[in-house]
């Protein structure tokens, strides 16, 4: 049965959203007054109705259609798409496997491509909406001390997509922007790494996750930014 967010609040969705990155855009979000949609593989719900968690792997198109129907059934509408589910895999190029390629464009590619081409449809009834991809400073600095050709084949793909959906849904009142991540702290890190990681952030830190959630919520009230990518990454790429 569908409910109205409290006091007209607005709808996110936000992929990949048990635990790091996604789990703080989340909290953060519904702090700010948000209804929230949580997708991961595994998550679980919670007391708070507007809080709405929907398990399952997100680069099966059926996930991302149950996704967009849950949140459409609870709420009755989305607003905006944080597509944070992603697949980091550091090796040299000639080691990758075939799954390994596999795994990556499922997650990377796959399942930015079914949730976002579902919210889109969604968004150009409503003829508004917002779409944020979170991507890497890889994309734009690599570095021979972390090989990733996979993450930035596939996270580049979505960065590159984020300017071509940004201009072909602006005139439907869709916004499409990325944020570029440099090194983070997260659950998933080694604490005694983030000293060594630190020195490739002119800033001298490793970002923490409030960093990245503090730039997704400016592309978020930013309404006349679209196509943008905002590299949230210490100064990576304009220092080296």
């Amino acid at each position: 049965m569908t409910t109205v967010p409290p006091h007209g609040a607005k709808v996110v969705i936000v992929t990949g959203a048990s635990h790091g990155i996604g789990a703080g855009v989340a909290m953060c979000f519904r702090r700010a007054g948000y209804a929230v949609v949580v997708n991961s593989r595994s998550i679980a719900q919670t007391d708070d109705h507007d809080l709405l968690a929907v398990q399952g792997d997100i680069s099966e198109p059926a996930t991302a259609q149950l996704v967009v129907d849950e949140a459409l059934d609870r709420f009755g509408r989305i607003d905006t798409l944080i597509n944070n589910a992603g697949l980091y895999m550091s090796k040299r190029f000639t080691e990758y496997t075939p799954g390994d390629f596999a795994a990556m464009l499922s997650v990377n590619l796959a399942g930015f491509f079914h949730i976002t081409q579902r919210v889109i449809r969604q968004f150009i009834v409503q003829r508004r909406g917002h779409v944020v991809n979170i991507t890497t400073s890889l994309v734009d600095h690599a570095r021979s001390s972390t090989p990733s050709a996979l993450t930035s084949l596939t996270k580049g793909g979505v960065d590159g997509v984020t300017r071509s959906l940004a201009i072909e849904y602006a005139a439907a009142g869709i916004r499409v922007n990325a944020v570029a991540p440099g090194v983070v702290k997260t659950p998933e890190r080694d604490p005694a790494s983030y000293r060594a990681m630190a020195h490739s952030h002119p800033l001298g830190r490793v970002a923490e996750i409030e960093d990245i959630v503090e730039g997704i919520l400016y592309l978020e009230r930013a309404s006349f930014v679209t196509g943008e990518t905002l590299r949230i990454d210490g100064g990576q790429a304009a220092g080296h």
